[in-house]
């Protein structure tokens, strides 16, 4: 497979509009073959296993909204901080943290449940 000419953070809000659009042939040549996917509930190693799982994400939500609220990039990989709306009612706040291979794809993305910035009620 040829390599990924794409810009760290341009690969991330690629994978992110695939991810949101539930668009799993525009995520598959993306992953890296030995890419690790964790985050947490789950870790799984492989292309094959880590599209599984998000096939299974996928069939358990019928809409995904993800705002990036930031994104930062370091040698080798990039973070983004992200509001994701699942079915329009369930919030989560999450930081995914990317590692690319040689030739440009995803090879690990470390996934890690936050909170947004609203007061906590009571």
């Amino acid at each position: 497979m040829p390599a990924i000419s794409l810009q760290p953070l341009d690969l991330v809000r690629a994978y992110l509009a695939a991810y949101a659009a539930r668009d799993l042939a525009a995520i598959e040549p993306l992953f890296a073959e030995a890419i690790t996917l964790r985050d947490w509930k789950i870790r799984v190693v492989g292309k094959a296993a880590a599209l599984a799982e998000t096939r299974k994400n996928f069939e358990a939500a019928q809409h995904l909204q993800i705002d990036v609220l930031a994104a930062y990039e370091r040698a080798g990989g990039a973070a983004a901080e992200l509001k994701i709306v699942v079915d329009r009612r369930d919030t989560l706040y999450v930081v995914d943290v990317f590692d690319f291979d040689a030739k440009g794809r995803i090879a690990a993305i470390r996934a890690y449940l936050g909170r947004g910035d609203e007061l906590a009620d009571g």
